[in-house]
């Protein structure tokens, strides 16, 4: 373990979110403060195509309907290329932004990018993570070390949402 690794500083319910304007899976730029005006709930993983990031990107595609009626619109942020994306996106049929975030700045900003701990090795990554933001961009939930598997069901629950 390094004396140097600084603790991610996360958000919290409450503090406004970071602004930021990302490259989607398309090559078009789409600001945060253009989804202003809607609940939007913007979820950080690691790798595009592999399983559990699969996993989870399908369960918000299914679950994109209710969330939709219930007021919400998801974005999904990785430190994957946009070509990476766009193959990841046209693969698993989504029908919701994903965004490049190469240098893990705005994944930094949100408390996304961290020390990690994986089978022994402790190393800096991005951190499985979920920020739920109010139609102002003001964080309403903010969860952190969230598991692939279960999470969007966790997740409604945690809103308030019926499960369909």
């Amino acid at each position: 373990m390094s004396e140097n690794t600084t603790e991610a500083v996360r958000l919290a319910a409450g503090d406004q979110a970071p602004d930021f304007t990302l490259t989607d899976a398309r090559g078009h730029e789409l600001a945060l403060s253009s989804l202003r005006g809607k609940k939007t709930i913007v979820y950080f993983y690691p790798a595009a195509s592999t399983p559990g990031c699969t996993k989870q990107a399908c369960d918000f595609r299914d679950s994109l309907d209710s969330l939709t009626s219930a007021g919400y619109q998801v974005v999904g942020i990785s430190p994957d290329a946009p070509a990476k994306l766009a193959k990841f996106t046209a693969k698993e049929e989504l029908t919701f932004p994903l965004l490049a975030d190469e240098d893990h700045a705005v994944a930094a900003a949100y408390g996304a990018w961290g020390e990690k701990k994986n089978y022994g090795r402790t190393y800096e990554g991005l951190i499985r993570s979920t920020i739920v933001l109010d139609e102002h961009g003001v964080v309403e939930v903010a969860q952190y070390n969230v598991r692939a598997t279960g999470h969007v069901t966790k997740l409604r629950r945690d809103l308030g949402l019926e499960q369909k």
